[in-house]
């Protein structure tokens, strides 16, 4: 249910953030000015005793994000590879709640696979560990199958979580829509759309057999990825809740010390990270898209290892071609093209000035190039991106949402590993490629190549289709009969009445 009930839970919201203590965090990790802190904790700070109290032994924000919900913690998780929006000790914070959450316990999970799998958990594995990691969703354990003694990870969803996903995504909706009526200025962001893209997107995550689907797909797209590996399904022991597949023995991505001491150079890791999302998206137009830390690890050998595929974003070929455009046009600091693609793929509405347009984006650019990563404010670049597209009156892409979403979150996990990286450096070899392969000379000839074969299965046809049209040519469908146009014009000019006498009507009570 969407209505003014979620009031409440949008209260409770704010009045948790306040009693955990995690108002006052965010703000200051968000730099917000003192005026701004004073409204914001004068309007929630009545309130916080219907806030919900959470784990006292976690850090606030954490505390406040998990005891709020899924969709909470989802956003908690994207903030986690953010350190330099949110500062390196909050981004810290946050990354417990990637793999780290409290756990549901083994009864329940073996439980689960009872039901789902209509087999006994002794049966189908030898043995069957504590949970090795616990997230928003889900959690995992480590297991050997009993047949051949493989080593599995056993993916099992949290007890209820449809039913509390449910309540955070409502709130979400009504937040949405009450920010749509009392700003109309943000209706150009979309939020409605946006929300439903994301409840779209997690409720994928909440049926593992999509999600087994997604990583045989991501697989097969790239077994010859050199540097990458994607764990194999067992299909006889995944369905709806639970989902197995072969355990990825590795060091976590996130833990830099432990990635040190095994011997790999961070450098090298962070531009693989950046390098094979580029592939994916580009080149294969199907990526994974939830590349936080906490689902990646690093092979003994250097491989990077994706796991957990419940969110994955896929674009068509135009998509694609638009986007590595763009980003091809600042590579080369070549804003009038960057401006040029925005107007010709209706990013950006055509009464603007593609000149102007042009101008902002190199002020947008420039500050990135010659200079590494640290020295850049993100959070001030994306900033002054938004007033740009606001002023151009540029609308939310919701097709755009999970590619842009995860380029941020692969670009901070890349960071992570490598402060200093420069990610337009690293990002111009793919993106190069692509354009070569996909835009060039040979992209022209493959374009004619699919267009003769569309002609060629619809041969056959082509006859039939020309003698329809020159028929409907030859012998057009009669005019209206007068009366109708007459009753049509009756009806106008009785409209134009109504209008015209409400309006008189409206003009004198205002005058009275």
């Amino acid at each position: 249910m969407r209505g003014p009930h979620n009031i409440i839970r949008l209260i409770r919201t704010g009045a948790t953030l306040e009693r955990t203590g995690a108002m006052k965090v965010v703000l200051e990790a968000f730099e917000a000015p003192a005026y701004l802190r004073l409204i914001f904790r004068t309007i929630v700070w009545p309130f916080q005793w219907l806030g919900f109290k959470g784990d006292p032994k976690m850090s606030p924000v954490p505390r406040a994000l998990v005891v709020l919900g899924p969709a909470y913690i989802k956003f908690g998780q994207i903030l986690s590879t953010r350190p330099d929006v949110v500062g390196d000790d909050m981004a810290e914070q946050l990354r417990v709640l990637q793999d780290k959450l409290p756990p549901f316990s083994m009864a329940e999970a073996r439980a689960e696979v009872q039901r789902e799998l209509g087999v006994n958990v002794d049966d189908a594995f030898s043995s069957f560990s504590e949970p090795v990691a616990a997230a928003s969703l889900a959690q995992v354990h480590k297991a050997h199958l009993a047949d051949t003694g493989d080593a599995v990870a056993v993916k099992i969803l949290r007890p209820g979580i449809e039913k509390a996903f449910r309540k955070d995504i409502d709130a979400f909706y009504f937040a949405a829509r009450t920010i749509e009526v009392l700003s109309p200025a943000s209706r150009r962001l979309r939020p409605m759309d946006v929300i439903t893209h994301f409840e779209g997107v997690v409720l994928g995550e909440l049926d593992l057999r999509l999600e087994s689907s997604a990583a045989a797909e991501f697989a097969a797209n790239t077994k010859s990825d050199k540097g990458f590996q994607v764990p194999l399904v067992r299909w006889h022991l995944s369905g709806r809740r639970v989902m197995t597949l072969d355990w990825a023995e590795g060091t976590n991505a996130g833990d830099n010390m432990a990635l040190d001491a095994a011997g790999h150079d961070r450098r090298v890791l962070a531009a693989r990270v950046l390098q094979m999302f580029l592939n994916h998206a580009l080149r294969d137009g199907y990526f994974h898209g939830d590349m936080h830390q906490g689902n990646l690890k690093v092979a003994p050998n250097g491989d990077l290892i994706a796991y957990d595929f419940g969110i994955m974003g896929r674009i068509d070929e135009y998509t694609r071609r638009v986007y590595a455009e763009i980003l091809f046009g600042f590579i080369r600091k070549d804003y009038q093209r960057v401006a040029e693609v925005h107007f010709e793929a209706g990013y950006v509405p055509a009464d603007r000035d593609v000149d102007e347009f042009a101008r902002a984006l190199r002020a947008v650019g420039e500050p990135i190039f010659g200079m590494d990563a640290s020295r850049i404010s993100m959070a001030r670049l994306l900033s002054y991106l938004f007033e740009v597209t606001e002023r151009f009156g540029m609308e939310t892409r919701t097709e755009l949402i999970l590619l842009q979403r995860t380029m941020v979150v692969v670009e901070g996990v890349a960071r992570s590993m490598d402060p200093h990286m420069n990610i337009w450096q690293v990002a111009q070899p793919i993106v190069e490629d692509y354009i070569k392969r996909r835009i060039g000379p040979a992209a022209l000839l493959q374009d004619l190549g699919k267009t003769a074969m569309i002609l060629a299965r619809f041969g056959p046809q082509l006859p039939r289709l020309a003698e329809e049209a020159l028929i409907r040519l030859n012998n057009p469908p009669p005019p209206p009969k007068p009366q109708r146009r007459i009753a049509r014009l009756s009806w106008m000019a009785l409209g134009g009445v109504l209008v015209g006498g409400g309006i008189w009507i409206g003009q004198l009570l205002t005058g009275l």
